[in-house]
């Protein structure tokens, strides 16, 4: 039988969200992303954006900019039958599984994150790839959203971007480097010899200093400008000064293919879709 395609309607004052349906929420400093899921026809219907007005530097502040975004968006405040969030920040690192130890979630950060002893140190398990994803949520929206929604599932924005390019490219035959690019800062995942090479983010103010991130890092692991594979996404198109910089320095450079399992509301573009790529593929 034919999949039955619906559309959640943009209007929350003309609409009923039906139990089946799932939240997801991408919550970062600068920013708050959701997107709904019906669950009985497996399709995203409704893709959101809300901006702060400041980066948010202070828990209090933050804190303050997400209880606005629920107090002016009606969709927030239904009642669904999951929620999802991810945590977009750069207060992260990655473990082989093997050196893990659970009573050492400190230790792994320390050396490249400013910590301090109240700070709750949490983790994900990345199946699979034998990867542990050692961060910092935000804990004070998490208390928040506990209040809001009684249960819910979380993780790290980069578990998902790391997950599911792993599980798609760790065996392509040429070396690929992933670049996710965002408001300020960008995270690069490099893979080579079927196995997961580097990821790091960078900070950044000019396409200058982007160049400069990108190509010592392909340095550092030895791929050759002429010959690795450098596939964009997160929020940059063909024009954009990012790109076109690494377009005179890289010779194989590309927009990331969308391979969104899920049925998409139209309005849900291919530029969309690799903008809010961890968002689409967290649940």
């Amino acid at each position: 039988m034919a999949k039955k395609k619906i559309q959640i309607q943009n209007n929350p004052s003309e609409k009923h969200i039906p139990e089946e349906t799932h939240l997801s929420i991408q919550l970062s400093l600068d920013g708050f992303s959701f997107c709904i899921v019906n669950e009985i026809f497996d399709e995203i219907g409704s893709l959101h954006y809300r901006s702060f007005p400041e980066y948010s530097y202070t828990p209090h502040k933050h804190l303050n900019f997400v209880e606005e975004v629920f107090n002016t968006e009606p969709l927030l405040n239904q009642k669904y039958n999951s929620v999802n969030i991810t945590h977009v920040n750069d207060l992260a690192t990655l473990v082989p599984k093997a050196l893990f130890d659970e009573n050492n979630l400190s230790g792994y950060l320390k050396y490249s994150h400013k910590i301090y002893k109240n700070d709750f140190i949490t983790f994900d398990t990345i199946p699979n790839h034998d990867l542990i994803n050692v961060y910092i949520p935000f804990v004070n929206i998490n208390n928040y959203f506990l209040e809001k929604f009684g249960s819910f599932n979380y993780e790290h924005s980069s578990t998902v971007f790391v997950k599911n390019l792993l599980d798609t490219y760790k065996f392509s035959e040429h070396p690929h480097m992933f670049v996710m690019v965002d408001h300020e800062h960008f995270e690069i995942l490099a893979i080579a010899d079927n196995n997961l090479q580097l990821y790091n983010s960078f900070k950044y103010k000019t396409p200058e200093d982007f160049i400069y991130y990108l190509l010592f890092t392909a340095e550092q692991l030895n791929f050759n400008p002429k010959e690795f594979e450098l596939i964009f996404l997160g929020k940059t198109v063909a024009n954009d000064p990012i790109y076109q910089i690494a377009f005179k320095y890289v010779k194989n450079i590309s927009f990331l293919e969308v391979r969104n399992r899920r049925n998409l509301n139209e309005e849900i573009t291919e530029d969309l879709q690799r903008q809010y790529f961890t968002l689409l593929h967290q649940y």
